[in-house]
């Protein structure tokens, strides 16, 4: 009975983390100029049949005790085909730099399938999530015969007592039972709420591209879980952000001293990390007819949105891409079953679309996301609105109303 109250109260969380989203402004909203057509939500959920759920948990406050918090954590399910079906789609995966864990790859490299949802959370979570994933696809009658888990991680450690193992099986269901098409909360949510990304607050962010009727009309959409890069590296929208505010860098909040090892100061004499640190998960979807093969091309041209942004595959970081296609919908285990392929003659626009929707998807995680303090009173500055407007403007770069 507790369970299924918890289970409740958390479904009635996303729905009002749902209905907050479609009133936060985004990355176009502040004039922020990007190419190529976005869909109607400019997300994800653009690809007919894609749905996400989010449980985000945040409680606490001060000096990290470790199984108390803070807590600053959560988690994101993707669901190729929404909550209800449990469809293989074909898949393919690409990793820039291999710092981190995507499970279940192995599986989608040799059978081109992906023939569950993809999750994301903290790097400790992992596990907790791979085997509650499992246990919801048994209570739904999939075929778990098979099923290896899709789980993405990026570390939340700083602001978040990631050891305490915070996030629940209970919370993993509700954020597959939560999932649901439309708009995507953005910024502090599910698996990005205590992410941090070019030394600003970061998090979850989404965007999509629809082609044209002569390319296709096909649709492209993506998700990331941003926690990467150095502020100098910076880029939005070809302006060096970075370098142009070169204050407000994450700091602590208290006369206590500092965590051994960390790469802060405290917030009256900040001082700015010295190497790349963090990682990027992204799910790419697309109704275009891939192949596997095809599909693991998409999931490389997301590095060059990353890229547009200044991120590098630093050596620390865990750069992991994963691409699926809703299309070929009769796909069956145990017969024949006819395929259809776009040319390869024909796939360079879904590149394209691919690499602007993962630019614009980091760049909405940053607008979106609001300050944060966390564990050992470390606070966490969201990337400020007026400035990014001014910096636009100063290069021209500002796209009016």
């Amino acid at each position: 009975m507790l369970g299924r109250a918890l289970l409740s109260a958390l479904l009635l969380s996303l729905a009002a983390t749902r209905a907050l989203a479609q009133s936060e402004p985004r990355a176009r909203d502040l004039g922020v100029p990007f190419d190529g057509t976005p869909g109607q939500f400019n997300a994800i959920t653009d690809v007919a049949g894609v749905e996400v759920g989010e449980v985000t948990l945040i409680s606490g406050s001060g000096k990290r005790v470790v199984g108390k918090g803070p807590v600053r954590t959560g988690v994101t399910a993707i669901m190729p085909r929404g909550h209800l079906r449990g469809d293989t789609v074909f898949a393919g995966w690409f990793t820039l730099n291999g710092n981190g864990e995507m499970t279940g790859t192995t599986w989608v490299e040799e059978s081109g399938m992906l023939e569950g949802p993809v999750l994301i959370t903290n790097t400790f979570s992992v596990g907790t999530v791979r085997d509650a994933t499992l246990e919801w696809s048994i209570t739904h009658g999939r075929n778990y015969d098979y099923e290896l888990p899709v789980v993405g991680e990026t570390l939340d450690n700083s602001l978040n007592d990631v050891a305490g193992f915070h996030v629940t099986k209970e919370n993993v269901f509700a954020a597959l039972d939560g999932a649901r098409g439309g708009p995507v909360p953005e910024g502090n949510v599910g698996g990005g709420t205590g992410m941090i990304c070019g030394e600003f607050k970061g998090g979850t962010g989404t965007a999509s591209r629809k082609l044209s009727a002569a390319d296709g009309g096909y649709t492209v959409g993506v998700l990331v879980q941003c926690n990467y890069g150095m502020r100098r590296l910076l880029h939005i929208a070809g302006t060096p952000v970075g370098q142009e505010i070169p204050d407000l860098l994450p700091c602590y909040d208290t006369r206590d001293s500092l965590p051994g090892g960390e790469r802060w100061g405290r917030c009256d004499h900040p001082r700015g990390a010295t190497k790349d640190q963090g990682s990027i998960i992204i799910v790419v979807a697309t109704d275009a007819p891939l192949l596997p093969h095809q599909l693991k091309r998409i999931a490389k041209r997301a590095s060059l949105g990353i890229g547009r942004n200044g991120g590098i595959g630093a050596n620390t970081s865990g750069d992991i891409f994963i691409a699926f296609s809703t299309a070929n919908a009769t796909l069956r285990p145990d017969s024949v079953s006819a395929v259809s392929m776009l040319s390869n003659d024909l796939i360079s626009p879904l590149f394209e679309a691919t690499a602007q929707s993962v630019e614009e998807a980091i760049v909405n995680a940053l607008v979106a996301a609001r300050t944060m303090d966390g564990a050992d009173n470390l606070r966490v500055t969201a990337l400020p609105h007026d400035r990014l407007r001014a910096i636009l403007a100063k290069y021209n770069r500002l796209k009016k109303p």
